[in-house]
């Protein structure tokens, strides 16, 4: 009867050891398209979506992309920052998506 006991111990406390495992934490992704972090556009036209970039924060946006004198700044119906600037000399039209892309109308 002790071997039996024994037996079903055994197999009891194998059977519930993976239930006290715990998950392991979350980890970053490098390719997190949500969110461009690494200073660089990953897409060549804006991308639709919510922006929760305010406009003074989408003008600074801009202008670390190498932009100047960005003007005419309006959020359109794709949540897409569209404005005036100039770069290297030249006006152009450029945009700021929720992403943080920056670019310039082609």
């Amino acid at each position: 009867m002790n071997k039996t006991f024994l037996l079903l111990l055994t197999a009891t406390s194998l059977l519930t050891a993976p239930s006290f495992a715990q998950n392991p934490p979350a980890t970053d992704r490098p390719n997190n398209s949500a969110v461009n972090s690494s200073g660089q556009n990953n897409s060549d036209r804006p991308v639709s979506g919510a922006n929760s970039f305010t406009e003074s924060q989408a003008k600074s946006k801009i202008e670390e992309a190498g932009y100047a004198d960005v003007t005419s700044l309006k959020k359109d119906e794709n949540g897409v920052w569209r404005g005036k600037a100039s770069k290297g000399g030249a006006s152009t039209e450029v945009s700021l998506d929720f992403q943080g892309n920056v670019n310039a109308a082609k």
